[in-house]
């Protein structure tokens, strides 16, 4: 016989399961731990994700767990959404807000310019209120928070990946995100 809390628990998940599977079936393309607290949102696909691999499959998917990891984040606290459909069509502004809140991420990182562009269309309302015009903007490096999230604009990270001065730059935003700790 299944506990009250065991119940509560599989309610949660299936409705986790019926949102994500609904945002799906619209065309979003998403993976990863669905109650993590990381988002990473890519919008330009390597080479290898256009010929059929994973997103963050290759070398910058590496990168990103690794630096998440070495960060202080656990290993699998990390989902993924791509900014584009399977066609490779920008996400609608609609569907890109609803899907950021149907996996409800603490921190949300910009992979590259494309994701970002989908995002601030997605969040218009809420950029311009900010203060900051870099955070308004969603300018690489800045962290801005929308909405209960923090976001950052990587700027490019797999095109990073290539030059080591890149790369530090890249590490230096990374570490402006760090864990925000257990709510527990």
């Amino acid at each position: 016989m299944a506990s009250e809390r065991d119940a509560r628990r599989r309610a949660y998940l299936d409705k986790a399961t019926a949102e994500l599977g609904a945002l799906a079936d619209r065309g979003a393309l998403m993976g990863g731990n669905a109650f993590s607290s990381v988002l990473l949102v890519k919008g330009e696909l390597t080479d290898a994700e256009k010929n059929g691999e994973p997103p963050f499959s290759g070398p910058d998917g590496t990168a990103l767990r690794a630096s998440l990891e070495r960060l202080g984040y656990p290993p699998e606290d990390w989902a993924w959404l791509l900014a584009a459909d399977g066609e490779g069509a920008p996400l609608d502004a609609a569907l890109m807000r609803e899907a950021v809140c149907a996996l409800d991420p603490a921190t949300l990182l910009c992979c590259d310019e494309a994701a970002a562009a989908v995002l601030r269309e997605a969040y218009a309302d809420e950029l311009v209120a900010l203060e900051s015009l870099q955070e308004a903007l969603l300018a690489p490096g800045a962290v801005a928070r929308v909405l209960g999230m923090r976001v950052l604009n990587l700027g490019g990270f797999a095109a990073a990946l290539g030059d080591s001065h890149e790369k530090q730059v890249m590490w230096a935003r990374l570490k402006r995100i760090p864990p925000l700790g257990e709510p527990f």
